[in-house]
């Protein structure tokens, strides 16, 4: 089913909607002008089950796994999640600000949480993604690009990208020139 975002809502339609408490508004007069692509996966490597909606909604349980433990305090969040088998949750809408950059730089600019729309693949730094996540990124950012036009193909990054030295995501096993091609 091809991917359509309500312009006035910032929701993408048909698509599994889990929103999140974990977003503000942009500051004033700002508009989403970078793509961030992250990996995650809960527990650290492994795939499935309902820890990523835990996580950006609040509710993770810190005695389900000895990591949980560790981030119990974390207010994090995303606009969207590409699980391995590329279906699509939205956790924020996409006018708003989600809580996924962290302390991060791009082009000079600071706080890229403000002019940043984030997108989650489940995985991890060192395993391959999957064929039907990177159609389902490439067709997101596609809309995204058609709707928000202070967006641009050339301002797609990694987290690695930017909070070099703090995060490594979405990893060495992300390819790049594949989702590239794919958006050409």
């Amino acid at each position: 089913m091809p991917l359509d975002i309500d312009a006035a809502t910032g929701l993408l339609k048909n698509v599994r909607q889990v929103l999140s408490p974990h977003f503000d508004p942009r500051p004033a007069g700002m508009v989403p002008e970078l793509i961030v692509v992250h990996g995650i996966s809960l527990p650290p490597g492994e795939f499935g089950g309902p820890w990523i909606d835990a996580l950006f909604t609040g509710g993770l349980p810190p005695d389900r796994h000895p990591y949980f433990e560790a981030i119990r305090s974390l207010r994090v969040s995303s606009h969207a999640l590409i699980r391995r088998d590329g279906s699509i949750s939205q956790f924020v809408p996409f006018g708003e600000r989600a809580w996924h950059a962290g302390a991060s730089e791009y082009g000079g600019r600071t706080a890229c949480n403000d002019f940043s729309i984030g997108i989650e693949l489940e995985g991890t730094d060192d395993s391959p993604y999957e064929p039907a996540q990177y159609q389902s990124l490439a067709q997101l950012v596609r809309v995204l690009l058609a709707t928000y036009p202070s967006l641009s193909s050339e301002r797609l990054v990694g987290h690695s990208d930017i909070a070099s030295g703090r995060k490594t995501d979405p990893g060495p096993a992300f390819d790049w020139p594949r989702l590239r091609a794919l958006l050409s």
